[in-house]
């Protein structure tokens, strides 16, 4: 949250602060650039409805809580960024169809190199943030903010072809932004999309399975699912376990699987463990995988 808060201070202050020699230079591509920093400002706003909707405890209708409202604010974060890149063009091409002089350009070239600043600084912190707690949401809006800083450095260029007296440069870099902005948003929606459905990196599954190969008792792994639930990461998971093993000693097995889980893979906060015994020689077991069953 405080990453969230202090992330739209800056973005604002710097939105602001480029809205001003918006008005009295004109320059499409620096209004461009300003409105797709107020619009990465403003995907504060769902973000922290989400975290404080993940903070409600379980209930018996929403048993899993309210996790799940951080991937409906990525959502709404993939259409604020095509709402931007849809305004950003529209303008470029008006601008393009009926140029007009750029006027004020050393404001344009300073309010650009404050767009890049500000957005540098706050996609920093947000990644960071965003890494440490696993917000997908997070570190995607991070560095879609890191992306709006190389579109501020491009209005840089359009400053510079304005002085030099090319009528043409302000609303091609627009273009430009423009274009940077849809792949902004093909790479967030993937993200998005892919924490939607359920998507994990596949290194946590090989982490996971190699925790639990490791803990004592436990002779194969079966079906591992990993499930982000906002940035909370939780595991199903059948082990086998000697099958002359008593329920004791293989729900042992089983907490032991489960604290191996939880200090060996980052962002876990849950695991369901379940002890299968071990088949009699030559029967298959029907828990395992079906490369399992084929090596068998």
């Amino acid at each position: 949250m405080r990453a969230l808060w202090v992330s739209l201070a800056a973005l604002g202050a710097t939105a602001v602060a480029q809205a001003v020699v918006v008005v009295f230079s004109g320059s499409v591509a620096l209004l461009g650039d300003t409105v797709h920093n107020a619009a990465d400002a403003l995907t504060a706003v769902p973000l922290a409805v989400a975290f404080l909707l993940g903070r409600r405890a379980a209930t018996r209708r929403f048993t899993y809580g309210y996790g799940r409202a951080e991937d409906l604010a990525g959502l709404a974060i993939v259409l604020t960024i095509a709402a931007s890149a849809a305004f950003a063009g529209w303008t470029a091409v008006a601008r393009l169809l009926d140029p007009r002089p750029v006027e004020h350009v050393p404001a344009v070239a300073a309010a650009a190199v404050v767009g890049f600043l500000g957005n540098e600084w706050v996609a920093r912190y947000r990644i960071r943030v965003g890494r440490a707690i696993g917000s997908a949401a997070l570190v995607a809006d991070g560095l879609h903010a890191r992306t709006d800083a190389f579109t501020s450095l491009a209005v840089l260029m359009s400053a510079g072809g304005a002085a030099l007296g090319l009528r043409l440069a302000d609303p091609l870099v627009g273009l430009a932004i423009t274009a940077a902005i849809l792949l902004v948003l093909r790479d967030a929606a993937r993200e998005v999309f892919g924490r939607v459905l359920d998507a994990v990196d596949p290194a946590l599954v090989d982490r996971a399975e190699r925790a639990l190969r490791g803990v004592p008792g436990v002779r194969e792994v079966g079906e591992l699912r990993l499930r982000w639930i906002g940035h909370r990461l939780r595991a199903e998971v059948a082990v086998v376990v000697d099958g002359e093993a008593t329920v004791r000693q293989a729900h042992g097995v089983a907490v032991d699987a489960e604290h191996a889980l939880l200090h060996a893979v980052p962002g876990l906060t849950a695991a369901l463990v379940h002890a299968d015994p071990a088949p009699a020689p030559g029967e298959a077991d029907p828990h395992l995988p079906l490369a399992h069953h084929t090596a068998a």
